[in-house]
Order: C-alpha cells, then structure tokens, then sequence
C-alpha cells in the first residue's frame, strides 16, 4: 500500500467506526410578512446520479434536463443509504439511519416505522398546507406519518400524477403557500425486467468498462453472492445482449418517470404557479445499472448506489448553476426549511440555501458518510467514507475495500 493511501485510512479510520457528524442545524430566520415561495419536491426511486441526458445522453429525460438548465445542480449528490425506507427517513428528518432507527426497508425482516416527525409538520408550522402522494414506505407509526394535510401514501404513478395536478387545481388561488411531495416509483420497477419477454432496444446500448473487466475474486464476496444466489442469479451468466437489455429497460423506466415531472411542471405553468414555486428533483438512491457486473440495488457502496441526482430550481430569477458541495439528503429539511423562511430543528444536515439562492459558498464536509446496515437478515452492516480522492468501505464480515475514485471508481 503507497503512502497516499495508508494516509487516507489512518485519517478516515476512526471516523468509520464512531460515524460521528457535525450538528449542521441552521439558525434561519423568518422572512416576514411576504407570501412564502411553493415547494413541489419530485422524487423517483432508484436513479442514479448519471441517469439524465443533461448527465449521459443515452438517457431520454427532456423535462428534467429542461429543469436542471434553471436549477441548482449538486453534482456531488449522496444519498445516506442505498435502501428505499432508511433513506427516505433521512431525506424527511434531516436524521441518518442509526437516528431514524430505520435501519431496513419498513415490513421487511428487521424493519421498523418511521416514529420521527417529518419535515411535512414542521411545514405545516411554517404555515403551509402539505401533502404527500406516491410511495411512502416508512410504516405506520401516529408521529412519523403525521404532517401531512392531504396523502395518499401509495400508487401507482399515474394515479400520483392525477393526485397531484388535482390538489394544484384545488389550492391554486389559496392565500396559503402549499409544499406538495410527489414520491414516484419509478425506475424502481426495473425489477420487472424479463430477459428474452421485456420489449428492449439495444442497438444503441453500451457497457461499460466496469462491466467488462469485473472480477468477482477481488471484491468482498457478498457480491458474487448477491449475483449468483440472490437477486442477481437471473442475470449473473446471462449473454452481453441480455445485459445490454437491461440497461434499456432501466433506461425506459427512467423515461416513465420523466414523462410525469413533464406533466406536473406543465399543470404548474398553465395555473401561473411555476414562477412562484420552488422545484426539487431528487431520488431516493441509485441503481448499479450493470456496472460492476451488479443490478439493482444491494449490499455494496459503489458510485452508482450512493450517488443521486438533486436540482433545485429557484422562481423569479432561475439560473444554472453548478455545485461541487457534497450533497447528502439529510441537508434536505434545513434547506427547505431556510428556503421556505423558518427555523430547522437540530439534525444531521446543514442548510445551504445560500448556494441555492445566491451562489454563496457554505462550508463543505471533510467526508461523506454512508451506511448499509442490512437486507433483511441476510446481509451485515456496511459503512462507507468516501473523502477527497478516495473511499473506503468496511464490511462486518467480508473485509475492506479502498477505492481511487479517479482511476477506480
């Protein structure tokens, strides 16, 4: 080992194990007596960072390329955790996994509800009527379901859709601002992939380099078990067209997705609330999207599980912005909170609004932080620190991994 990368351990090392974080609570102030801003906050299920045509021009994403020309986009974007539940929990409190207590997808073996409050109460204390159609995915629980004025916490997403251009019907000319959540579930349903039955197009797919020269004897060997007896074994011997059918059909999911933010933001424009209402797209975490010789989404810390999109448009004066600051979901309460003119409680992430609305600097992390802690019982914990240059990964049971994130990502 070279001496950049035994210097990079010994000065992450303690940091994976106590996954100690700055408390990055804002201290906003309220912005009077001007009617606040809108928020529609669009989220889909499993896209990763480079699954935008703005980002690769193999994805076909019109509507949110058209946003992120106006947005603020994070390039360095993480989510906490590559699960559905816990990381949601984290993008509605401001908490990680081990706060939250989510620590597996709510209903799954070793799963638990969300019993946290929501960035939807401490909206509706902002004086906002909120709602929340599409996936849920965080239990039951009275505290953790409660802050929402209007919800349906289900599918599918055509019917979030409707649900949404509806409740923008209804609350159009409310003297009240609204913060309407539209949690979609696609790309998610690239798990519908049937190789030789899925209607696919390959003539224009591409694998990468991480596909081709994938080794499965130097990783920890979850991943070939992941592959090989898991959620993997359809694929894991399959030809190159049949993987190369799985990229398009991801492709056509994420397509899906970008067709419903087209029709939000149009019903947004065709009710005079587009230049008043502030835009967030984001998702909950990515998809290996056949790199590495992986699918889906599973017990391992590589780039396109961690990494997820996240623009935020801004009405009045929209500009394009791009930022280097590193992202987590949990900045997303004290953001919105600060954007929306109120205070955030305590919590794990730090408010940038001033990048958002004025370009500003705002102090950076050091590292980013992610954690696995399972699926369902099967799989041990994960943790991950991904700093400048490099990110370690430490197994529970299968050793460590330790990546140059330029020459080995």
């Amino acid at each position: 080992m070279n001496q950049s990368r035994r210097k990079f351990i010994q000065s992450t090392g303690a940091a994976v194990g106590a996954l100690t974080l700055p408390n990055f609570a804002t201290q906003a102030e309220a912005a009077g007596s001007a009617k606040k801003l809108n928020i529609l906050y669009l989220c889909s299920d499993q896209q990763h960072w480079q699954a935008l045509g703005s980002v690769d021009p193999f994805f076909d994403t019109p509507h949110q390329d058209a946003l992120a020309a106006e947005s603020t986009v994070f390039e360095n974007a993480f989510c906490t955790t590559p699960q559905c539940s816990p990381s949601r929990s984290s993008m509605l409190t401001g908490y990680y996994p081990h706060k939250t207590e989510m620590m597996n997808n709510s209903g799954a073996s070793g799963g638990t509800d969300l019993k946290l409050p929501t960035i939807g109460s401490m909206l509706q204390s902002a004086g906002y009527t909120t709602a929340l159609f599409g996936k849920w995915h965080l239990g039951n629980d009275s505290v953790g379901n409660s802050g929402w004025d209007e919800e349906t916490k289900k599918g599918p997403d055509p019917k979030t859709t409707v649900r949404g251009m509806d409740f923008l019907d209804r609350h159009a000319s409310d003297d009240k601002p609204f913060a309407l959540f539209l949690m979609y579930l696609d790309p998610h349903d690239i798990y519908h992939y049937k190789p030789g039955k899925s209607d696919v197009h390959t003539d224009d797919v591409v694998l990468g380099e991480s596909w081709k020269r994938q080794n499965f004897d130097s990783v920890p060997k979850i991943h070939r078990e992941f592959m090989e007896i898991n959620q993997g074994e359809f694929i894991v011997n399959a030809d190159e067209e049949t993987w190369k059918g799985y990229r398009d059909f991801y492709r056509q999911k994420v397509k899906l997705y970008d067709d419903h933010v087209g029709k939000i933001v149009k019903k947004l424009k065709d009710l005079g609330l587009f230049e008043n209402t502030i835009i967030v797209n984001t998702s909950d975490h990515g998809d290996m999207d056949t790199f590495h010789r992986l699918v889906f989404k599973g017990p391992f810390m590589y780039e396109h599980m961690m990494r997820i999109p996240m623009s935020v448009r801004m009405p009045g004066n929209p500009v394009h912005r791009k930022s280097s600051y590193n992202w987590v979901n949990v900045d997303t309460v004290p953001t919105l909170l600060e954007l929306a003119g109120t205070k955030s409680p305590e919590c794990h992430g730090q408010s940038v609004a001033g990048i958002i609305e004025r370009g500003d600097s705002a102090p950076d992390r050091d590292y980013v932080i992610g954690q696995y802690y399972g699926k369902q019982t099967w799989v041990n914990p994960i943790r991950s620190i991904r700093g400048k240059g490099w990110k370690y990964n430490l197994y529970t049971d299968w050793g460590e991994e330790l990546y140059h994130l330029d020459k080995d990502p």
